[in-house]
């Protein structure tokens, strides 16, 4: 059962069935997100001929489930990044992220998708966060942002100060992607919907494979976030989240701006117009995909905070969203694996798709069309900037082992059939010789799938506010029935 968000609800959309696909292009674009439908439109602009594949709908993903605060104050970002990298990246990184935004207002004005000019706030609830934002503040004036310190926060709970930056922008994503797809398909993109990349192979031309046939194309670019394809290790190298967010009707306007806290409680606040009276949009209460937490708990903690801070606010809508967090802290938009230019990769943008997205989508499609940003050597992968991140890197990859041989001794606890699970519950356990089983109950049905993830062999947890199967190794995910909902696997989890 998956959750739908504000922007989804307002922006409904079922792909038509495919049947079969075929045909040559000069690029294949796999993934239907911000940064997908961006590069197709920019490459089709230039005269290509450009295939979009997306593996269920447009808006499906993470585009369609952020905050869409396309705003160049990003919490505790930049002091991130500084912390890892010379100046130099970290302005780098500025430019990348500005470059993004005036294309998105640009695009915005030129097509008629509403805005709001909204002040974005990262701002702390106790003394640590008061210590982050500090520096959050240096890095954000090294990196060349006009940004300024602020003692009173307008929220109506208490705070330590905040840093702010003005005249920054927040829209529906729904909307935008829906006018990226007509102005796409305007310049004879083709865009298919319900098609799930399989596998990519050969060379000149590179075939995509898909279940309904196959594609040739000149070059691919694979705008998954978190790469479908295993070649060029990129699982390895970013970090699965999962947050959440509510929308809520309110009586007026409840914030004036864009907030983001700097520590615990994680806190993000926006409004949404709205015909029908202002909305407040709350999110936050991140963890690591398939975390023994429980996911239901999550939201309602967000409940219980929002009742308590902005009585009156009726919600209206509950859902969340999966983000990628790299090692080193800067997103990717370059070659999937080293001299291979006719393949393509970009993602991991750390919560900040919409700009980070399309600067992704700038950088792919200046380099595709024989072009060069600057800005966009900090965001090519196999660059030395990647070096920075070994540490981190050899952490995140010691977790996942810990967690590998965690998933495979923990359903030998409980041997045997056991008891069948609650309705809207699951548990991985041993009831067969071999690997473990995932059982669920869901609507009052009792499904039984493979508990062992198909991308490298994780043992799944049940997600008991999505009702879906999680691997906590990199983010693969997984309906009651074992088919596949995003992660980097391709493969459903096989029926028992």
């Amino acid at each position: 059962m998956t959750l739908v968000s504000l922007w989804q609800d307002r922006h409904p959309r079922t792909p038509q069935e495919v049947t079969e696909l075929s045909g040559a292009y000069d690029v294949v674009v796999i993934g239907g997100g911000i940064t997908g439908l961006t590069t197709a439109l920019l490459l089709g602009r230039a005269g290509r001929s450009v295939a979009v594949l997306e593996a269920d709908h447009v808006g499906v993903g993470t585009t369609g489930r952020s905050t869409a605060k396309v705003s160049l104050l990003q919490g505790t970002h930049y002091s991130r990044i500084a912390r890892r990298h010379p100046e130099q990246v970290l302005r780098q990184y500025a430019e990348a992220n500005r470059e993004g935004q005036a294309w998105v207002v640009r695009f915005c004005e030129e097509h008629g998708v509403p805005l709001q000019r909204r002040p974005a706030y990262t701002y702390a609830n106790g003394a640590s966060g008061e210590r982050s934002l500090r520096a959050e503040l240096d890095a954000c004036r090294a990196a060349g942002l006009d940004v300024t310190w602020q003692d009173e926060v307008p929220l109506p709970y208490p705070t330590r100060g905040a840093v702010r930056m003005d005249d920054q922008v927040q829209l529906d994503p729904c909307e935008l992607l829906d006018a990226l797809s007509l102005e796409a398909a305007s310049h004879g993109v083709r865009i298919v919907e319900g098609a799930r990349v399989t596998g990519v192979t050969g060379q000149d031309p590179v075939r995509v494979l898909t279940a309904h046939g196959e594609l040739q194309a000149g070059s691919v670019v694979v705008a998954t976030n978190m790469p479908v394809l295993d070649r060029g290790g990129f699982f390895a190298r970013m970090k699965p989240s999962r947050s959440y967010g509510l929308a809520f009707r309110t009586p007026h306007a409840m914030v004036d701006g864009m907030y983001l806290s700097a520590d615990s409680p994680s806190r993000s606040l926006r409004d949404v117009p709205d015909e029908d009276g202002p909305l407040l949009l709350v999110g936050g209460n991140g963890h690591k995909v398939g975390a023994p937490v429980s996911e239901q708990s999550r939201i309602e903690e967000l409940r219980s905070w929002t009742a308590q801070w902005f009585p009156g606010a009726e919600e209206t809508h509950a859902w969340s969203a999966q983000d990628y967090l790299p090692h080193h802290a800067l997103p990717f938009a370059g070659p999937l694996v080293p001299g291979r230019e006719d393949l393509m990769v970009a993602g991991g943008y750390s919560k900040w798709g919409m700009t980070n997205g399309v600067a992704a989508a700038l950088a792919l499609s200046a380099t595709m069309l024989g072009g060069r940003m600057d800005w966009a050597d900090a965001l090519r992968p196999w660059h030395t900037a990647e070096l920075r991140g070994l540490l981190d890197s050899a952490r995140l990859n010691a977790e996942v082992g810990v967690e590998m041989v965690d998933g495979w001794l923990r359903p030998a606890l409980h041997p045997g059939l056991g008891p069948t699970p609650g309705e809207g519950e699951g548990t991985v356990r041993y009831d067969r010789v071999g690997t473990p089983t995932g059982v669920s109950v869901v609507g009052g049905v009792e499904r039984r799938v493979s508990g062992v993830c198909t991308h490298l062999g994780g043992v799944v947890r049940f997600n008991d506010a999505e009702k879906s199967w999680d691997c906590p190794l990199h983010g693969s995910r997984f309906d009651v029935d074992g088919e596949v909902l995003e992660g980097p696997a391709v493969c459903g989890l096989r029926r028992r």
